[in-house]
């Protein structure tokens, strides 16, 4: 016809080399449009699965072309036929080789991926040195394509396992929250059994956690998993299921139970057990049902039993997903429900079947329900059960009747009820269900039989009414075993079978012969004939299984010389007791699996498949999850001698999750180089800030407060020269000016009011010695704190320093002891990870007040450093101090007592988002560099005041402590900064764009804390 013929010539004409050439012009051109149109054709037929392999010369010439979305569909092109046209690809190699030297983070990283997708593995030297180059980028991007290309190279090469073994080691001490998801997920490919590579780097990945991407999250949190069960002990000891089957004697002796006691020792959860438990739970508010399933498995695993139940309702909540999330998650309930009962029985209703869920939707339901019954509950859940019996899914209303018989068996209460009922389904019209209902009747028969005679002649009467192949054979199954009590019935029903045997089907003619052998044994008289008949038709069966069945019966019960022997003992062999059945669910062998794993959902274990080791009895050294912190302080502050004092603040600011006794000692037998470190830190801290107070409380001219740092800064450097003798007793001398110091501040105090220019101001208002001081911060900064070679970045000063302070303890709660709390927006000389704190006490009582410190804090491991006991504060005088909070990237207060001699005072320090941040200087390139990483964005109506260069500088200034990035364009303004405590870089950048709108965005590996300042951002710029 005319249509087929036009379909054909129009098939004909798509694969005409004419059509082919074109293309190849188009990607010959000089036109870098007709080239892109060309590859989107291209890869629509690669799409199509057409073959585009001829035009393999002609897109490998376009790989070096300068736009980035024909590079990207060139890779795509390449990726698809590079492992056809080996030859071809290698011409390519080296146009990759320098697309690893992009200054663009995204074509280097096109690049890696399109070369680790070549299947050659002639080029597996070049991709090792690439990955090699690339897990040293500066861009996190990358860095997490070089843990992808990992995995593809040693599928391809897996010889070069101790070289990439290498290169994760090095990934893992990534602090990128980018990296961390795919280099782990390298880990579990290539060295899964490496754990000692963990052991270092366990607390970062916990803390580290809540910012990874989702699916990142699923594969850390699956290896913390195994990662904890071979390091801690297990914390289900401690729950009362030991106690509650423990008895003791009566009469027992109390040196039995004392000596019981001292032998049982309490289990004390590792710290580090702890921290995985804490930082998992709020992943259970996850949008992704992967992370909260993850989650879930991991308290199954590893939680208390009593704290297990945390997941289940963020477990009942993915019930409201599709169907096929539904699947999952109910079949990792239903393994749990088998041991813990109580975890989903108040939620109960939450399985009830729809009549929208699918057949295996439904199933699961059924079986989670079954497991859920116990005696309060049986009833409601046997009127769901009636409900479900009807319904027009055969395989589902089938299932029912199984979970009605589990009922019954499981709850002794409710057999009874169980078993009327269920006789009343064999009066049903479907068949499905009457058949169904013989069979659980003959199991729970099994385990009563003798107290349920009249439901068996029952079953014989609507016998002739069944036809379903497998009710028939449990009903004859029935009347043989239990002959003895139907001695009327049974001859009968075999009359029946003996004429109808032709006819039946395989397994219900095996039932007959062996009911007839039973009859036979039991009542001969009656059955001798009919038995003979039966077997002499199953001995022609065409069935083989029946002939060998009925030679079998035959010279078992029919005497002779030859078998005599054997038919002594045939009454034994058939009427034997058969122990009954026991109703388990499908569900019950499934915990030796991994919840949430493919093994577990199949019930088979499967290719790559890691089990669960068992909880160790005795805990591993947990001393190697330490991480020995390097204080960059100690390593470039310059030798200022011992000075007098103890060691500063070691007492009170104790590390995180470590055992200080032993940094203490270990501390103590190191050589003096450290402790005169020390000193020399602390002298330069006491140097700095008394400039500081002086400047605060006398105000002098520009150039006295000039000649007063210099003087200070010559001082501290001729101390450095002189011995420890001289260090000491310059030492001792700096102590009695510090008293005398502290006997005339107090009256200066009192004498000079602060005027409306004292505290802190903007760059352009503040006096000349604040921003000496200032200079001096950040250079020292700089000089002992050096960054990361991945980002060769320097500090800025502050742009903005807002003068708000916050109150820390109200006069009245502190019983007169008033405290005002600002961040400085300075680098911590403290530790390169802390935020600087300014601290204002004041007295407002009429007695001095003692020994005013800093004690407890909260939450444990809280690292603070504190500023020096305050001896004593007279009345009505104040005193400013510095102290050092690492708040570890997060919004969360930190909690701690300010402590005087008689009293304790709980306060709180609650950082805003932008005072965790640190101002740093790029230059436009180095920005456009970093773009790419976590990025939040969004669209805002400016105010009309903040239209112009100054004003959008200032309220970003205010928001978060960000440095200043030169650009190029009029309407784009960009900031750059880091976080305190990890260094992660951020980027800002506000765009004008017409009808007074701009666009916001942030780019960062820390996806929170953008979110968390694009809302501020928002809110200090858009209109009000």
């Amino acid at each position: 016809s005319l249509p087929n013929s036009l379909c054909i010539v129009h098939f004909l004409i798509s694969f005409s080399p004419s059509r082919n050439e074109d293309l190849k012009e188009m990607l010959e051109s000089n036109k870098e449009s007709l080239k892109l149109e060309a590859m989107k054709r291209v890869v629509g037929l690669i799409a199509k699965g057409k073959n585009a392999s001829e035009l393999f010369p002609a897109v490998v010439k376009n790989v070096a072309s300068k736009n980035i979305e024909l590079k990207k569909l060139v890779y795509v092109y390449l990726v698809r036929y590079a492992e056809e046209q080996q030859d071809l690809a290698l011409l390519s190699i080296s146009t990759f080789q320098r697309a690893l030297k992009d200054p663009n983070q995204l074509i280097r990283a096109s690049a890696l991926r399109v070369l680790s997708s070549i299947r050659v593995p002639i080029i597996v030297p070049i991709m090792m040195l690439a990955i090699k180059e690339a897990a040293s980028d500066m861009s996190p991007y990358v860095r997490k394509t070089s843990a992808h290309a990992i995995q593809k190279l040693y599928s391809l090469d897996q010889d070069q396992k101790e070289l990439l073994i290498e290169v994760i080691e090095k990934l893992l001490k990534d602090k990128s929250t980018l990296v961390a998801g795919s280099v782990v997920m390298a880990f579990e490919e290539v060295c899964p059994d490496r754990i000692d590579l963990i052991h270092k780097n366990y607390r970062k990945l916990c803390n580290l956690l809540v910012d990874v991407e989702e699916w990142g999250q699923v594969v850390i949190i699956s290896m913390l998993t195994r990662y904890a069960r071979t390091q801690f002990t297990s914390p289900w000891k401690e729950d009362g299921v030991f106690d509650e089957h423990n008895e003791r004697a009566f009469y027992e002796s109390d040196e039995e139970k004392t000596r019981d006691e001292t032998e049982a020792k309490p289990y004390m959860m590792d710290p580090d057990h702890r921290l995985l438990l804490r930082n998992t739970k709020p992943l259970l508010q996850s949008r992704n049902t992967a992370v909260v399933m993850s989650v879930a498995q991991l308290y199954w695993h590893l939680a208390p039993k009593n704290e297990v139940s945390i997941v289940t309702k963020s477990l009942v909540r993915l019930l409201r997903s599709h169907r096929e999330v539904q699947y999952i998650v109910l079949q990792n309930i239903a393994t749990m429900s088998i041991q813990r009962k109580g975890m989903f029985e108040p939620y109960m209703k939450s399985f009830y079947v729809r009549s929208t869920d699918a057949t295996h939707i439904k199933s699961l339901k059924l079986e989670i329900l079954t497991s859920l019954a116990n005696e309060a509950n049986i009833s409601t859940i046997l009127r769901e059960f009636q409900t479900y019996v009807k319904s027009q899914d055969k395989q589902f209303a089938a299932g029912t009747i199984q979970a009605i018989g589990r009922c019954a068996t499981n709850i002794s209460e409710v057999t009874d009820t169980c078993l009327n009922g269920l006789v009343l389904l064999l009066s049903n019209r479907d068949e499905t269900v009457v058949a169904e209902s013989v069979v659980v009747i003959r199991k729970l028969l099994q385990i009563q039989p003798t107290q349920h005679s009249d439901i068996i002649k029952h079953m014989a009467k609507l016998f002739d009414n069944i036809t379903v192949p497998m009710a028939r054979a449990s009903i004859l199954w029935l009347m043989g075993e239990y002959c003895e009590r139907v001695p009327k019935i049974a001859p009968d029903v075999l009359r029946k079978m003996a004429k109808s045997f032709t006819s039946e089907e395989d397994i219900v003619k095996l039932q007959i012969v062996n009911l007839a052998a039973k009859l036979y044994l039991t009542n001969s008289k009656q059955t001798k004939l009919l038995t003979q008949y039966i077997l002499n038709l199953g001995k022609y069966d065409q069935n083989y299984d029946i002939r060998d069945r009925t030679r079998f019966i035959r010279q078992l019960i029919v005497p002779n010389d030859k078998n005599g022997a054997l038919s002594k003992y045939a009454h034994r062999i058939l009427l034997a007791p058969k122990p009954a059945p026991v109703l388990e669910s499908a569900y019950k062998d499934r915990d030796r699996y991994q919840l949430g794993t493919l093994s577990h959902t199949i019930n088979t274990k499967a290719s790559g498949y890691l089990e669960l080791s068992d909880w160790p009895a005795v805990a591993p050294d947990q001393s190697v999850r330490n991480v020995e912190v390097i204080e960059p302080v100690k390593e470039w502050a310059p030798s200022l001698g011992k000075t007098g004092k103890s060691k500063p603040a070691k007492s009170s600011d104790d590390k995180f999750y470590s055992d200080s006794g032993e940094e203490e000692e270990e501390e103590e037998k190191g050589s003096g180089s450290s402790s005169s470190e020390d000193g020399s830190i602390q002298s330069i801290l006491s140097v700095r800030l008394h400039i500081l107070q002086n400047e605060r409380v006398c105000p002098e001219s520009g150039s006295d407060a000039e000649s007063h740092v210099q003087k200070n800064s010559s001082q501290s450097s001729e101390e450095s020269d002189k011995s420890s003798s001289q260090s000491e007793k310059s030492s001792s001398e700096s102590d009695s000016e510090k008293k005398e110091r502290k006997t005339k501040t107090p009256l200066q105090k009192k004498t000079v009011k602060p005027t409306a220019k004292d505290g802190y101001h903007t760059i352009m208002e503040h006096t000349f010695s604040y921003s000496h001081w200032s200079t001096l911060c950040v250079s020292l900064f700089t000089q002992l704190c050096p960054l990361s070679l991945a980002f060769p970045l320097q500090l800025s000063g502050p742009a903005f320093v807002p003068e708000k302070s916050h109150d820390l303890l109200h006069r009245m709660t502190g019983k007169g002891l008033s405290a005002q709390y600002q961040f400085p927006r300075q680098p911590c000389l403290y530790q390169p990870t802390m935020v600087s704190v300014q601290i204002s006490l004041t007295n407002t009582t009429d007695h001095p007040l003692e020994q005013i410190h800093i004690g407890d804090r909260s939450p444990t491991g809280l690292n603070i450093h504190c500023f020096n006991t305050i001896e004593c504060l007279e009345p009505e005088a104040s005193v400013t101090v510095f102290i050092g909070i690492d708040f570890n990237d997060s919004t969360q207060a930190a909690n701690f007592q300010l402590c005087t001699k008689e009293d304790h005072f709980s306060v709180s320090i609650q950082p805003a988002i932008g005072e965790l941040l640190l101002p740093i200087t790029m230059t436009e390139l180095d920005f456009r560099k970093l773009l790419g990483m976590n990025e939040s964005s969004a669209t805002i109506t400016m105010a009309a005041e903040n239209m112009t260069s100054q004003p959008i500088s200032r309220p970003v200034a205010t928001v978060a402590n960000l440095g200043m990035v030169p650009s190029s364009q009029d309407n784009v303004h960009r900031f750059a900064g880091k976080t305190a405590s990890s260094g992660a870089v951020v980027l800002v950048t506000v765009e004008l764009r017409e009808s007074s709108t701009a666009l916001i965005t942030i780019n960062t590996e820390k996806s929170v804390m953008g979110s968390m300042l694009l809302r501020d951002l928002k809110l200090a710029l858009a209109q009000t």
